[in-house]
C-alpha cells in the first residue's frame, strides 16, 4: 500500500483489511486510539520498526524520558520535527516496506 492510499483510509470507521500491524498502529494513532497503537508497538519489542513506533508514541504521550529510551533502542534520536511531521515520516517509511 502506498502512502496516498494509506492516508485515504484514515477517515474510515475501522482499520482497513490487509495492512501491516505497524500501519494499523499508525491508523489507530491517527484516529485517537493511542492505547491500541501502543499495544502494537509493544507486541514486538526489540524489532527496530516497532521500537521506533514505540518511541514516537511515548513522545506523543509527553513521556520524553521513555521516548528517548525507545529512540535509542531503535538506533535513532528524537527528530527535531513536529509530531505531525514525525507521523508522516513514519507513514512514508512503513508504506515503502
Amino acid at each position: 500500500m502506498d502512502l496516498q492510499t494509506f492516508k485515504s483510509t484514515l477517515s474510515a470507521t475501522k482499520v482497513p483489511e490487509g495492512i501491516s500491524p505497524l500501519l494499523k498502529a499508525l491508523w489507530y494513532d491517527y484516529n485517537s486510539n493511542w492505547e491500541a497503537a501502543h499495544n502494537v508497538a509493544q507486541s514486538k519489542e526489540g524489532t527496530r520498526d516497532y521500537d521506533r513506533l514505540h518511541a514516537y508514541l511515548h513522545r506523543k504521550e509527553g513521556d520524553q524520558w521513555n521516548a528517548n529510551y525507545w529512540y535509542r533502542r531503535a538506533g535513532e534520536s528524537m527528530p527535531a520535527v513536529s509530531l505531525e511531521a514525525e507521523w508522516e515520516l513514519l507513514a512514508e517509511r512503513l508504506t515503502k516496506k
